[in-house]
């Protein structure tokens, strides 16, 4: 055979640009993979039409899985299995089991609304992928905007919008993860100003624990104050509806018909709809508030939980700097708190960037940075004082 003739029984060695198509198939797939596993985890944490179409999201997202394994098979590369869940995944499917789907999905619809546009131009997606994509990001929209009252508790379905709130319905956790996040910074800054400064021991153990007690019930009045007003208006804006319920009850009537008209009814059905709740009137109410005013009167947000959550969260990230001072003191429980502190820094930024469908490791080294900084600034001006005191 000739030397520059191949040998048919030869496979040739992969091209570049055969390995940069297999590294982007592989990144779809368990993109893909990803996705399918995480609406798995919100049909966990849902019940009736909610889990339905979540359950029929995943499928979609394996679907597409199967269109880039097959694709990497195409070029002779090996599919690797699916693994376990990443960490993103994990956490949002908990958060949905233990408090509820509202308290994540507005994260995971502005993930898909991030990838909306993903398949839209490329050749090798297959025809209507990259409609069933803009397609999820509408659907998760719509969960979040129009919700379901139906499953275990009453078995009704009544839609409804949630315009007040972004997170779970008591506050409670959002009070958290933030309370974490300003008791540790602030309480670490306030400990180094006075480690700077050169104080005592006994002197910093102090101003870590006055620091954490002020801010922590700081926190958790301000929270209570705020939710509470928060609940009187909205507990205002149902009574006002109330009382136009009875005063004028043809018109609010004619008012939720033009309401399910707008979500699609023809007039005929929409005039039944409403003429059938108008006859309850505590029927009436509960659904106007929510039709109407975008609010569920069973749930408008607990002032004292929020309150206590936020006490409970930011004693917690203020008491990771004063450790060390309750064991010891000088240059070992100063540093001691600096490397607490920095894992403590990097871990909130971590969690923080994981609930918003962001980069955990960019998120919490954007936090270290700014903590880190801010704590540098105030041991610096502590350090400046205390010399200038001598």
């Amino acid at each position: 055979m000739n030397a520059e003739t191949p040998d048919p029984h030869v496979a040739e060695p992969p091209t570049r640009t055969d390995r940069r198509a297999a590294a982007r198939y592989r990144a779809a797939l368990e993109s893909e993979r990803r996705s399918a596993a995480l609406y798995r985890g919100l049909a966990a944490g849902a019940t009736g039409e909610r889990q339905r179409i979540f359950l029929e999201l995943s499928a979609v997202e394996e679907r597409h899985a199967r269109h880039w394994a097959d694709k990497l098979s195409a070029l002779g590369e090996h599919v690797p299995a699916p693994g376990r869940a990443g960490p993103r995944t994990r956490l949002l499917s908990w958060l949905a089991r233990r408090f509820s789907v509202d308290a994540v999905l507005p994260m995971v619809e502005r993930a898909e609304h991030a990838d909306a546009g993903l398949y839209a131009n490329d050749p090798d997606a297959a025809p209507g992928m990259a409609v069933d994509e803009r397609s999820h990001a509408r659907v998760l929209t719509w969960l979040r905007e129009q919700g379901s009252a139906a499953g275990a508790e009453g078995g009704r379905q009544i839609v409804r919008r949630e315009r007040w709130h972004r997170s779970d319905r008591s506050g409670a956790l959002r009070a958290a993860v933030f309370g974490v996040n300003d008791g540790l910074v602030s309480n670490t800054a306030l400990v180094m100003g006075f480690a700077g400064s050169g104080a005592a021991g006994s002197t910093i153990l102090f101003a870590g624990v006055a620091g954490l007690l002020a801010g922590a019930f700081s926190m958790a009045a301000g929270e209570y104050v705020s939710m509470r007003s928060q609940r009187e208006a909205y507990e205002r804006e149902i009574a006002l509806e109330a009382d136009e319920l009875r005063d004028d009850p043809e018109a609010e009537a004619e008012e939720l018909a033009l309401i399910y008209r707008a979500k699609g009814l023809d007039a005929e059905e929409a005039e039944r709809v409403a003429t059938t709740i108008m006859k309850d009137d505590e029927a009436a109410l509960n659904t106007m508030a929510r039709e109407e005013l975008g609010l569920d009167p069973d749930e408008l947000g607990s002032p004292l939980s929020a309150a206590l959550s936020s006490l409970v969260a930011f004693a917690l990230g203020a008491l990771v700097v004063v450790l060390p001072y309750l064991f010891g003191s000088g240059p070992a429980a100063l540093v001691a708190a600096v490397v607490l502190a920095v894992g403590a820094l990097f871990t909130v930024g971590a969690v923080l960037g994981l609930l918003n469908g962001r980069a955990a490791v960019r998120s919490g080294a954007r936090q270290l940075l700014v903590g880190a900084g801010a704590a540098a600034a105030v041991f610096g001006i502590g350090h400046a004082i205390g010399t200038g005191s001598v």
